[in-house]
């Protein structure tokens, strides 16, 4: 199997200071670099996706705002492949599908943000397109949600959404997991 590492949206607007920072982002970024250097170092690829909003009312990820950068932890070097997308699914009106089967690629191992949002609309879409996934837990980050008089803590909305993942739609490890098993 051919892998490549998917990096969604670690942009500036969702850490502190941004315009919607979530629960530990820091903590996530972090264990995405852990990751993305291992897939540097062994030379497989790796898609940076960012998202732009388009929707006149957006609050975040607006054009031309700071917000929108890669977070510098994870930033595309020179030669990687950037996306850019408009809808949480990374597949979506991008054109990344047929980057990743031009490349021959069958596995995707994917990290990034909002766990509750685009990495599980993404993880969703790319197991119905026939990759097999692998969710990296502790580098995706959610926020706090609110349904009417609930308020969902982040890191439990978090749980959620990869538990609702783990073993339908893809494996769910650890960052220490996934890189020993790479090494």
């Amino acid at each position: 199997m051919t892998r490549a590492l998917l990096l969604v949206d670690i942009q500036l607007d969702y850490f502190p200071g941004g315009a919607f920072p979530l629960v530990e982002p820091e903590a996530a970024a972090q264990a995405a670099r852990t990751v993305l250097d291992a897939f540097r170092a062994s030379g497989e690829r790796v898609v940076h996706v960012f998202h732009v909003a388009e929707e006149p009312d957006a609050t975040f990820f607006v054009p031309g705002t700071p917000g929108v950068a890669f977070h510098p932890a994870v930033a595309p070097l020179d030669g990687e492949a950037v996306v850019e997308k408009h809808e949480p699914n990374s597949f979506i009106g991008t054109g990344l599908e047929a980057k990743l089967r031009d490349w021959g690629v069958t596995e995707l191992v994917i990290a990034g943000m909002m766990t509750s949002m685009c990495i599980d609309s993404t993880t969703r879409a790319a197991s119905e397109l026939g990759f097999a996934c692998t969710v990296v837990a502790d580098a995706c980050a959610a926020p706090d949600l609110v349904l009417g008089e609930t308020t969902v803590p982040g890191r439990l909305a978090h749980a959620a959404f990869l538990a609702a993942l783990d073993g339908t739609f893809a494996t769910v490890v650890p960052s220490a997991q996934l890189n020993q098993s790479a090494a």
